[in-house]
Formats: structure tokens, sequence, C-alpha cells
């Protein structure tokens, strides 16, 4: 596990190169990749109009995960100058995904174009960006979870096992001083010290980043195959959204980082899920009828109900330039 990957000498002294920052640029290159393939494919929209979008989502969505481990971690600040730091880490998933969403809203809003097509193309990218990210958290060290017990498999605890990091074992890390060791050893350290004497690893723990990693890479295969077999627009939106809630939700518990915030008896993520889950069944169920009512999707007679004036009023024009409109799904 090297939380830095090598270090780029200059005349001021060397510069690290960190394996999250690595990750978290291969994610962001993956995604603009994905959504300029998919988006003239699917959707046809143009690259330029892409282009700035991405660009909005992307600036969004790492101000809001930044905000958010702020927002939860705030006395670990003894500055506001330090909450612009981020060698040491320091963004949450979800917070990536509120600062993202409202950025592509506004984005969307200003060009007076539907969000949920784009949406739909961007979610994926979320769900690769997390099996890619994940694996910068495992090789710091961070986002880790409980102890296993001691009936656990030599491999998960071997995987699940931090180093405690020094200058010799590993020269890359004279270039940053913060680094003392893993966060997992370093809280092991204060939590347990008794089990810590003469140890040069932390206890072995949950592989949690592992997990989500895993969990990141079906996300994007399933988000992918609906995207192409989707019913109507938004559904892969609040499908995906729905499905990282209940799994966040429920990879809290294995979780053992103290800096997620907690509130209520739950994680400031697992408070998050609790509001998204619901919100997005009632989005499903909303635009699966309004879908319907447009002619987009078959229902059953039972789920039209209260629908004939709406479906029978006439559609508002459509004045956009024909580029932007979105292209009807066909029924299969």
């Amino acid at each position: 596990m090297h939380p830095v990957l090598f270090s780029i000498p200059t005349p001021w002294g060397a510069i690290p190169i960190y394996s999250y920052g690595v990750m978290l640029g291969s994610s962001l290159l993956f995604a603009w990749y994905f959504i300029m393939y998919m988006g003239k494919k699917i959707e046809g929209y143009n690259r330029e109009l892409l282009a700035s979008c991405f660009t909005w989502t992307a600036v969004g969505a790492i101000i809001g995960a930044r905000l958010l481990y702020i927002f939860t971690n705030i006395d670990s600040y003894d500055s506001i100058g330090s909450w612009f730091d981020l060698r040491s880490g320091g963004l949450v998933a979800y917070g990536g995904f509120l600062g993202g969403f409202v950025s592509a809203l506004t984005f969307w809003r200003i060009k007076k174009i539907p969000l949920l097509p784009f949406a739909d193309l961007a979610v994926p990218t979320l769900a690769s960006g997390l099996m890619l990210t994940r694996v910068g958290c495992y090789l710091y060290g961070c986002d880790y979870g409980r102890p296993l017990r001691d009936t656990a498999p030599e491999w998960l605890k071997s995987a699940g096992t931090f180093p405690k990091w020094d200058t010799e074992a590993f020269p890359a890390f004279a270039c940053d001083q913060t680094i003392n060791g893993s966060p997992a050893y370093q809280h092991h350290l204060q939590e347990y010290p008794d089990l810590m004497i003469d140890r040069l690893s932390s206890l072995s723990v949950h592989p949690t980043q592992i997990y989500e990693s895993v969990f990141g890479f079906l996300l994007f295969v399933f988000a992918v195959w609906l995207l192409t077999h989707r019913k109507f627009r938004g559904q892969v939106l609040v499908t995906v959204a729905g499905l990282y809630g209940l799994w966040r939700f429920l990879i809290e518990y294995l979780r053992d980082d103290p800096e997620r915030g907690f509130a209520f008896g739950f994680s400031t993520s697992q408070l998050i899920s609790l509001a998204i889950i619901p919100i997005c069944i009632i989005a499903y169920v909303h635009l699966r009828k309004q879908a319907a009512e447009n002619g987009d999707i078959e229902l059953p007679p039972w789920a039209l109900e209260g629908a004939a004036e709406s479906a029978t009023a006439p559609a508002p024009k459509d004045d956009r330039p024909a580029k932007y409109r979105p292209k009807k799904i066909k029924k299969k």
C-alpha cells in the first residue's frame, strides 16, 4: 500500500504524487470519455455542450465532496486556509454526488434543456468513480472497516492490514512530513494501545475499500445495461442512486474510520441515505407514470388512474434547436 506513488524532484523540493489523486484523476478521465461517447451516441448531444457540462459537474462534485468532509470534521481545521489543503485527502462520495447534481442542474437550467437525459448518461460514471477512487482509499489506508474476528480467513486478514509507514521502508514518504502512519494504524494506536504494542501494522480489519470498489464495478455494469434498456428518462438516475443509497447505508455498519460524522446514532452518509432512498422510490413511480402518459411506455390501467385528462392535454411547443431536443425512446 503506497499513499505516495512517487515524487517529482524540483529546485524547491520533492513534490509527492499521491495514489488517491492519481485514482481520482483516472476516474475523471474515464468519465470524460464515457460521457463524450455515450452522449453523442444515445442522446445526440454535441461535444461542446457535453464538455461544458462535464466541467461544471466535475468541479461541483469536487467542491461538494470537500465541503461535506469539512462539515463532518470541522473541529479538525484550525483555519479557513486549511480547508483547501487536499494533500491528506478529505472527500466524501455523497458530497460529490450532491455537488455534481446541483452543478449539472444549474447548467442545464441556464441552457433551458432538460436535465434527465444527461443525468442518465452521467450516473454510470459515478459508479466507475466509486470503483476507482476506493482503490486510492485502499492504497492510502483510509475508509477502512471494523476489526475482523479471529476466525476470519487469512487472506482477508492480510488484505485488511495497513502498515506503519516510515521513510526507511518507503523513501518516497520523505517528501511529505505529514505522513506518519496509515490512518488505520494511527487510529488503532489510539483506540487499542494495549493491542498495538510493538506492532508495525494495524489490526486486521474489513477492507471496506475493496468491498466498495467491487460494488462500484458491478453497479457500473448494471448502470450501462440499464442505460441501453431504459424505459423512460430518469430511470437510470433514480435506480442507481437508490441502489447506492441502500448499499451505503449497509456498508457504513462495517466502516470504522472516525471522520464520517455522526448524529442520532447514524453516520452522516446513513442519514443522507435515509433521505435519498424514499425520494428515489417516489421519483421512479412519478417518472414511470409520466412516461406512460406521454406514450413512451405501457403501464397497467390501475397505474394510470387519474391520468386521462393530463394525457389528452396538448403538449407544449418545443422551441429548442433540434440538436438539443431529446430523442423519443421507441417502444420495443
